[in-house]
């Protein structure tokens, strides 16, 4: 219905943004107090995240088992997963499984993507605006945009006259791409670039790989799950998801409870052989003692443990060295990468890496790349450049709270959030895993559900008390913003020159995002400002 004037504007009494996890639980959810529901979705498909990255080898650095919902016991007794770390075909499998199984299709409108949301004081409603032309006209504006879904788009002169075919990961052909006979460059090593690694060099007659920092990276250890292990996981699911529950990231992990300090070398070096290896790889890594991301010298250990690690792997010491991150790179501080072979890659003759903060790129050539040393010649180009992680799907809309406030204008120093969840001046509209919550640092499955249990429990709150208007305050706001980087500064995390900073975006303010004191605190602080009466809002 485009082109729709605001006084015939479809009435809705909660409109999410956002078809991925997080959209498709919170429409569940509000469908069923009987809230008149609908999800707006930029796609031609649901998924989010897992919707738009298709690349090679993309798949979840988080187990199955625990990427999951935990909503319905029978959703769980019935799906099965086929190995311990999902790749996205069959994520995006689960994600239309769950929309078909709860029949959320009929309020969920694709190709959909809303340019601007304004709230008005008056009514205490909002009006939302589509690129189409639809209007909208809500009580509630629920943003379930992601955290990873607007890409960083390649910033290199010349672009425009290669010759050849270029790709971004998160934005891949849905028919894929065949590589077999081409020399490949690919731009970036974060997780994506990571995994994209190994694949590429299988098919391409040659791949370049222009690394700007080097990224640590553990094995996945990645298997199939035989029938005995889903038999035994389906049986206690209660139990692995209460014990999920209580750790630190939201997820089943055996974690040490030890300094990495309280033991003699031999001890220590055991257990990361136990984590690189024995306990399954990943993110157990990270669990190996409780203070890596506390304690410089113990983090220290974890990272001289994983460079002895690629120049065992890596042949060529001069690429081993390359690729070993440097001491300015605290362990854990940005992203961890969970890979398979993707150090082995490059022991294959067919793959060079090139270090590209020695010798920055110029230019793209209508032949290649170009650097300050020589030119490469390119038959196709990947960008794995990463994203405007956080806050660049709420930045790219156009949204305006109370008095008309930009929050492009409020978070031109940085976002500022009460709970990562809702945001001051901006009444009747909530985030879910946004800045200020554990979101990127946890399970994120995990978390948007209970963001989303918490936000449902609200609406229905207020509903019963015939409230129209649910505000954070601006003192809450700032207590939370100033809790969030107190915390924050007890870790090692700020030091890394990461996304969680806002870092790979040029000109974005430096500020560390994600709550890092865990999940059971967040959820211990957030129960409390609930059972205190919505402390730090104002419900009128």
């Amino acid at each position: 219905m485009p082109n729709q004037s605001e006084s015939d504007a479809t009435q809705m009494d909660v409109l999410i943004v956002g078809a991925g996890f997080a959209g498709l639980y919170q429409l569940y959810r509000a469908r069923g107090l009987g809230f008149k529901t609908r999800v707006l979705e930029a796609g031609t498909g649901i998924g989010g995240t897992w919707f738009w990255n298709r690349y090679p080898g993309a798949r979840c650095d988080v187990e199955s088992l625990d990427y999951s919902y935990s909503f319905d016991e029978k959703l769980q007794q019935d799906w099965t997963w086929s190995e311990r770390y999902a790749t996205q075909p069959e994520i995006l499998r689960y994600i239309n499984h769950v929309a078909d199984r709860f029949e959320l299709w009929p309020d969920i409108q694709l190709n959909t993507r809303v340019a601007r949301a304004d709230f008005d004081d008056a009514s205490n409603r909002w009006t939302v605006r589509t690129e189409q032309g639809e209007i909208f006209d809500a009580q509630y504006l629920i943003m379930a945009t992601g955290c990873l879904s607007i890409p960083q788009q390649p910033r290199f002169d010349g672009l425009s006259d290669f010759k050849g075919h270029w790709y971004h990961s998160a934005d891949w052909p849905e028919e894929g791409v065949d590589f077999s006979g081409q020399r490949v460059g690919l731009i970036g090593t974060g997780s994506s670039g990571v995994q994209m690694t190994p694949l590429i060099a299988q098919q391409a007659q040659h791949l370049t790989v222009f690394q700007r920092t080097a990224s640590f990276s553990v094995p996945a250890q990645n298997e199939p799950l035989d029938e005995a292990t889903i038999r035994e996981v389906k049986v206690h699911y209660a139990e692995r998801r209460a014990r999920a529950r209580e750790a630190v990231t939201g997820h089943y992990l055996i974690a040490n409870d030890r300094s990495a300090l309280s033991v003699n070398d031999d001890e220590r070096r055991a257990e990361f052989e136990f984590r690189w290896r024995g306990a399954g790889g990943g993110f157990r890594m990270l669990r190996a003692f409780n203070d890596l991301l506390s304690n410089p010298q113990s983090n220290r250990h974890a990272a001289d443990f994983v460079r002895s690690k690629i120049r065992e792997i890596v042949k060529p010491p001069e690429v081993a060295e390359l690729l070993c991150p440097k001491d300015d790179l605290p362990f854990g501080a940005k992203r961890l990468c969970v890979d398979t072979d993707y150090y082995q890659t490059f022991n294959r003759d067919n793959v060079a890496l090139v270090d590209v903060k020695a010798s920055p790129i110029i230019r793209i050539t209508p032949n290649g790349l170009q650097t300050t040393e020589r030119e490469y010649e390119l038959d196709a180009i990947v960008f794995a450049t990463g994203f405007d992680a956080m806050t660049g799907a709420l930045m790219a809309m156009d949204i305006r709270g109370s008095g008309g406030q930009s929050l492009r204008e409020k978070w031109a120093t940085g976002p500022r959030t009460y709970l990562g969840l809702a945001i001051a001046d901006f009444p009747n509209m909530f985030i879910i895993a946004g800045p200020g919550s554990p979101s990127v640092l946890s399970n994120m499955v995990h978390s948007i559900e209970v963001h989303v249990d918490w936000i449902t429990t609200l609406l229905e709150t207020a509903r019963n008390k015939a409230v129209h208007r649910v505000e954070a305050a601006p003192a809450a706001e700032e207590g939370w913003v100033r809790h969030v980087n107190e915390v924050a500064d007890k870790t090692l995390y700020p030091v890394g020159n990461s996304w969680y900073v806002g870092a790979n975006v040029p000109g974005k303010p430096r500020v560390f995002m994600p709550y890092v004191a865990g999940v059971p605190t967040y959820q211990k602080i957030i129960d409390g400002v609930a059972n205190n009466n919505y402390e730090g809002f104002a419900l009128a």
